[in-house]
């Protein structure tokens, strides 16, 4: 049997690594703005952006969001920077693990890219659109890819070494 080479596949695993570090860099800045948030008249911030896309308040979509402003409380904002905090670092790691090619990060990302299928699978069965299927087509397509990776391709390169 021949032995896998594994600088494609390498290469792959990184590409996923850069992937989730920038899943990670979003959700700090998401965090970051937040926090940035707390001190703000989230009101009166809503309202603006509301005005500046030219919307009109009263129609049903800006109308729900501003109502959904007007609900946050701070202790709420700072929850949300906390979870948005957590998911960097979990993202973060699971880069660096990936960038490192270790094999603990490989069955982390498959867990916490398969945790989503199921979610998006009903996402889908209630409103299908077509963001809502690329996402779940790309969510799918990088599990399936490490899957391959981890269990067929590094099984058969130790069955040969």
């Amino acid at each position: 049997m021949k032995i896998p080479d594994t600088r494609n596949i390498d290469r792959g695993i990184k590409t996923v690594a850069v992937f989730e570090a920038l899943k990670g860099i979003i959700a700090l800045i998401a965090g970051i703005i937040l926090l940035r948030l707390v001190h703000d008249d989230l009101q009166l911030t809503a309202e603006k952006i509301v005005r500046h896309l030219h919307l009109n308040p009263i129609r049903y979509f800006p109308h729900l969001f501003l109502l959904g402003v007007s609900k946050i409380t701070a202790s709420k904002l700072h929850g949300y920077a906390a979870f948005a905090f957590f998911y960097s670092i979990v993202r973060f790691v699971e880069a660096f693990g990936l960038w490192r090619l270790k094999a603990w990060a490989e069955w982390f990302a498959i867990l916490s890219g398969a945790i989503y299928i199921p979610f998006e699978i009903f996402g889908l069965f209630r409103h299908a659109t077509f963001l809502k299927g690329g996402i779940f087509i790309f969510n799918l397509l990088i599990v399936l890819y490490l899957l391959y990776v981890r269990i067929v391709i590094r099984k058969s390169a130790k069955q040969i070494t």
